[in-house]
């Protein structure tokens, strides 16, 4: 449970009568007007390693042209001359040849997203407030504040009625055991795996690599293995088991499987990300760690990867781009997310007060860098014009904020909290539309961790919104302090109404819904 989450509201004492008051949390610094030009030239330099096939393309257009436009008489001419000159003819194939072996070597491979399944807990595991309120009290390890607290943080984060949590944690009193933790990773990759192959009709002895994310739940043997061993993978698979890495995790697991698809021919990548409750629900008072029980939910999501040049024609997606930041090195954002004990030794995932402070600079390097890739070169040249300005000129040059709607149609926000949701609308002035697909996530099932950027394209595949050509960018926070970004570009349309397997199939003709502010 990692926890790019909604930031933690200041928890104080109240008056004499001892209740609880929740003051606002600060919001995020206006990062797009504070970009830095050390962002700004690593995307660049991003762009630079992209630069032999964007300089070939024009090249081999001109040159085909120019064949166009030849007649008998000119090919004819051309023949005769190459044909008198055998050492310039050598030199032009053998040119050509280093020029294509150069090229077929050093560009990247595409990766292609076959298809993903999200899974969708039974109804039996819903927790309503009302359920949750009434649990925490009769289990007696929270005091009267603390269950206020929950109480008003459930009220206002933007969480429905009908998000779930693990059978243990439905249990009275509580069985936050081993085994449960166990059941429930089986459940979850399980169920989305079986969904996953059943629509791709792809065989699991196909999977030659298989990266799993989880962060708070790393057993041994690993989730990776517990996967090999129920599908009855290959001997020779890649498996990689990623933990302890947040929310974010999720971009990061699909980055890994992408370099390994960079080095290895005609292969089918599994990645699956999920988070653990049952062995990570804070049974304390401390306010600060108490959060993620109020946000945190149920939830994991399978996504199949190909290399294979055939698969391109019934691929959903094309991946373009992944910008990673990792700002670890600042021991504040190191640990505004941090698992620990309390005074009671109870352990738990603590979210610090400056978490949105840290969450902005974060995603200010992540969207310089990404800005070079993605947006149009007009916004590009006044973008950097802009910020050169005010770097060598005056300060008093007012800064040129991107339109990243330009760059994407469709935005997957993490759906961490409603205060992450909601600044991230302001400050990249999107409107609602472009962050319903996060808020409907929320409502519905929940912080699913590393997952929820997958139930959000989901909900945007049920609503019959993705075109073939669109632009999709999914971003997400996590500890460490992290903020990575994914961008796919759609090479068929998606059409309404979801499969049966969608977890959005029984629910999407109900939403969007009207949030209480």
């Amino acid at each position: 449970m990692s926890r790019g989450s909604q930031p933690p509201p200041a928890a104080t004492n109240g008056g004499d009568d001892g209740s609880v008051r929740i003051e606002q949390a600060r919001k995020l610094p206006d990062f797009v007007q504070s970009m830095n030009l050390k962002s700004v030239k690593l995307g660049y330099h991003y762009l630079i390693t992209h630069l032999t096939p964007l300089c070939l393309a024009p090249l081999i257009a001109v040159a085909i042209v120019q064949a166009s436009q030849m007649n008998s008489d000119d090919i004819q001419k051309l023949y005769s001359h190459l044909h008198h000159n055998p050492v310039i003819t050598a030199i032009v194939f053998a040119a050509l040849a280093f020029g294509s072996a150069v090229y077929t070597a050093t560009r990247p491979r595409p990766v292609f997203l076959v298809d993903y399944s999200c899974y969708r807990p039974p109804d039996h595991l819903q927790v309503p407030f009302h359920s949750f309120m009434e649990h925490s009290r009769i289990t007696g390890d929270f005091d009267e504040s603390s269950l206020e607290f929950q109480r008003k943080i459930l009220e206002r984060a933007g969480v429905g009625e009908e998000t779930c949590v693990p059978a243990a944690l439905h249990s009275l009193p509580p069985r936050p055991s081993m085994a449960a933790a166990r059941e429930e990773a089986e459940t979850v990759m399980f169920g989305a795996l079986d969904n996953l192959f059943n629509s791709t009709n792809v065989k699991p002895k196909d999977i030659e690599i298989l990266v799993v994310n989880c962060s708070l739940f790393n057993p041994t043997p690993s989730l990776s293995a517990m996967i090999v061993n129920k599908y009855k993978l290959r001997g020779n698979i890649r498996s990689f088991n990623l933990g302890g890495m947040g929310c974010s995790a999720g971009v990061i697991a699909l980055d890994l499987a992408k370099d390994m698809l960079q080095v290895r021919r005609n292969t089918y990548a599994v990645v699956v990300s999920t988070e653990n409750i049952t062995q990570n629900w804070y049974f304390g008072n401390k306010k600060s760690m108490l959060i993620p029980n109020c946000l945190f939910r149920l939830g994991g999501a399978a996504v199949l990867l190909s290399n294979k040049p055939a698969d391109r024609r019934r691929a959903k997606y094309k991946l373009l781009h992944v910008v990673r930041t990792h700002c670890g090195a600042n021991d504040e954002a190191f640990r505004c997310v941090y698992q620990d004990q309390d005074e009671e030794s109870k352990t738990g995932v603590s979210l610090s007060k400056n978490l949105m402070e840290i969450a902005g600079q974060a995603l200010k390097a992540n969207i310089t860098t990404l800005g070079p890739l993605v947006l149009p070169i007009s916004e590009q040249i006044l973008f950097f014009v802009k910020l050169v300005g005010r770097r060598f000129l005056s300060q008093e040059i007012k800064p040129y904020i991107p339109d990243f709607k330009l760059a994407f149609e469709h935005f997957c926000i993490h759906a961490g909290g409603r205060g992450v949701i909601d600044e991230l609308e302001k400050k990249l002035e999107l409107s609602p539309a472009h962050v319903e697909a996060s808020r409907m996530t929320l409502h519905r099932f929940g912080n699913t961790s590393s997952s929820s950027i997958w139930y959000e394209l989901a909900y945007t595949e049920a609503k019959g919104r993705v075109r073939r050509g669109d632009r999709v960018w999914q971003i997400a926070f996590g500890s460490g302090f992290k903020c990575n970004s994914a961008v796919w570009k759609a090479l068929r349309n998606v059409a309404a109404p979801p499969p049966p397997t969608s977890p959005w199939a029984d629910c999407i003709h109900r939403y969007p819904v009207q949030i209480a502010s």
